[in-house]
């Protein structure tokens, strides 16, 4: 087989790169010669790279032993990449509880421990979008991820965390607490922790097993809190009519 992959660098995770492009171009049963002519590896090295990339879970060998196949790792990466998808049905019910309100409603979603945008209001769009996906303790829907997760899936770095204002959580022990008093009560709430000026109320859409996929995020000034939080409840009510929506 003549194969051209799309990665022409010769470093070690370039090389990987390649070589789980020619496994997912060539389908399962990729034999190790296969890849090797392709590439025009040295055997030695795909086969120490074939070995890596199985220990990691990203290949699996085939029943056979013969080949190699696409493993469950890469559906983590394919999916963190994609962008969630909501059904119209789901996006009708957020337009109705979105109308009459004087605060945007968000939906987001949590894919391979990060936090994605599902559904943005558009009449009150995201601010400080990096901040909020790249430091999940910084918001309410981040925090709510991570106390699903837990630490053994999402560890916190040691030290401080990052300041992105004079009211972000900073020391991870706090955060931990915290954490813990959001798995309590079921909902997650910020104020000017992300930005300042801004606040916002998070709570959870249950999967069918129980296990939260995703949040409903009320945001607004922060003057306004106390009637974002008014909202709580019905704002749980929807969560509820999302879940077999989403899920």
């Amino acid at each position: 087989m003549n194969y051209r992959p799309s990665h022409s660098g010769s470093g070690p995770a370039s090389n990987s790169l390649r070589l789980l492009e020619i496994v997912a171009r060539f389908g399962t049963g990729t034999t190790a010669k296969e890849i090797t002519d392709a590439l025009r590896m040295p055997p030695a090295t795909a086969y120490r790279l074939l070995n890596a990339l199985v220990g990691d879970e990203y290949l699996v060998r085939t029943s056979d032993l013969r080949g190699f196949a696409l493993g469950h790792a890469i559906s983590g990466l394919v999916t963190a990449a994609n962008p969630p998808t909501v059904p119209t049905a789901a996006r009708t019910v957020l337009e109705e509880f979105r109308q009459g309100n004087r605060f945007a409603v968000h939906l987001f979603m949590f894919r391979s421990a990060s936090l994605r945008i599902a559904d943005e209001d558009p009449d009150y769009p995201l601010h400080s979008v990096y901040e909020m996906l790249r430091y999940p303790h910084t918001s309410a829907p981040g925090k709510l991820m991570l106390a699903e997760l837990g630490n053994s899936v999402f560890p916190l770095p040691s030290g401080q965390l990052v300041k992105l204002t004079e009211d972000t959580i900073t020391d991870s022990g706090q955060l931990y607490k915290q954490l813990a008093e959001i798995r309590l009560n079921g909902q997650a709430s910020e104020i000017n922790e992300l930005e300042s000026g801004s606040a916002s109320l998070a709570l959870p859409v249950r999967q069918p097993d129980g296990s939260v996929g995703a949040a409903l995020c009320l945001t607004g000034p922060a003057e306004r809190f106390t009637t974002i939080s008014e909202h709580a409840e019905a704002a749980r009510e929807l969560t509820t009519r999302l879940s077999p929506l989403l899920f």
